[in-house]
């Protein structure tokens, strides 16, 4: 039988995922602002207040606070919540709830009240936007026991992720690189033999390798073309899960090549980005030519839009660093 595979941007096909999420559990609610017959500021719930009624697909005030309150009693009622922050700058109003409580929730009650709540997050610069529109913040969740975290960076990862989630019985907080919505690709809408907290190889290669999530996989999928240009073999990996990290493809790889950078959005202190480089050279010790280098946004608040493309690693900055580890 020939597959389903059909060509769209990472929204419609975050759109079809909450769709057949809908469909096939009546327990599925989806909360947010004006995520309603607005379909949200991106147009991800586009149609399905019309298609399952505004019990299921439900306008709530501008409160981020209240949306992850309420969506922790629903989860406690038997429902599976999935919220909508309509911006990563503000989740923070709401940082209180998932800390504090839907983290904690299950290990308070010794596992007997499950939190199947996804909290879907916009986030990431390239937008042009102001302050608290293009913000990286998923290390703060990371650092949270308590939490699943994962961003996918393809139209067909966010379709079936978006699916796995839901059906978690843990709290997931689902980053979405918005820079990448509009860009198309192919979803096979039939199988996807990826589990949720996999990393995924995504191109092979023998002399270095590259890992980074989200949007920032085109950087480095754009820098290993122009490396190979150059004679360098780089290969690349796709984190999609940042808590749990799978570092399985990740050691196997840094053990072939000898060499990693790392690179993401977000500021580079304290972030994924440092956890990544400490855990492999604890691993992997003995197969590092060189240092584990990091490439990331600068220590320092977002700046004005403007401003944006000097901030956020490119492709430059990152063949820099492939430079650096290649010449030890």
């Amino acid at each position: 039988m020939t597959p389903n595979v059909q060509t769209m941007p990472m929204a419609k096909a975050l759109n079809a995922g909450l769709r057949k999420a809908l469909g096939d559990d009546p327990k599925v609610l989806l909360m947010g602002e004006d995520i309603g017959p607005l379909g949200g500021v991106f147009r991800i719930t586009e149609g399905l207040q019309a298609e399952f009624g505004p019990n299921r697909v439900m306008d709530t005030p501008l409160a981020e606070s209240g949306i992850i309150g309420t969506a922790i009693g629903l989860a406690m009622g038997g429902y599976r919540p999935v919220c909508e922050i309509q911006f990563d700058g503000f989740i923070f109003p709401g940082f209180d709830q998932i800390t504090s409580q839907l983290a904690k929730m299950t290990n308070r009650h010794e596992g007997q009240v499950a939190m199947p709540i996804v909290i879907r997050v916009p986030y990431g610069g390239h937008i042009g936007a102001v302050e608290h529109h293009q913000e990286s913040p998923e290390a703060y969740f990371a650092h949270t026991p308590g939490l699943r975290v994962v961003s996918p960076s393809t139209p067909h990862d966010a379709y079936w992720m978006i699916q796995e989630a839901i059906a978690s019985d843990d709290p997931v907080m689902f980053f979405e690189p918005k820079s990448r919505y509009w860009p198309k690709g192919e979803v096979n809408l039939d199988s996807h033999d990826a589990p949720l907290h996999s990393s995924a190889v995504v191109r092979e290669g023998t002399e270095i390798t590259l890992v980074g999530h989200g949007a920032m996989m085109s950087v480095l999928l754009a820098s290993a073309e122009l490396a190979a240009e150059e004679g360098t073999s780089v290969e690349v990996i796709d984190l999609r899960s940042l808590s749990p990290i799978d570092y399985a493809p990740i050691v196997a790889s840094v053990q072939k090549t000898g060499r990693l950078v790392v690179a993401a959005e977000a500021p580079g202190s304290f972030s994924v980005s440092s956890e990544i480089a400490a855990t492999v050279t604890e691993r992997a010790f003995y197969s590092l030519e060189a240092p584990v280098l990091r490439v990331s946004a600068f220590d320092a608040p977002f700046p004005p839009a403007k401003l944006e493309t000097t901030y956020l690693p490119d492709a430059d900055r990152v063949l820099e660093a492939v430079d650096r580890a290649m010449a030890y």
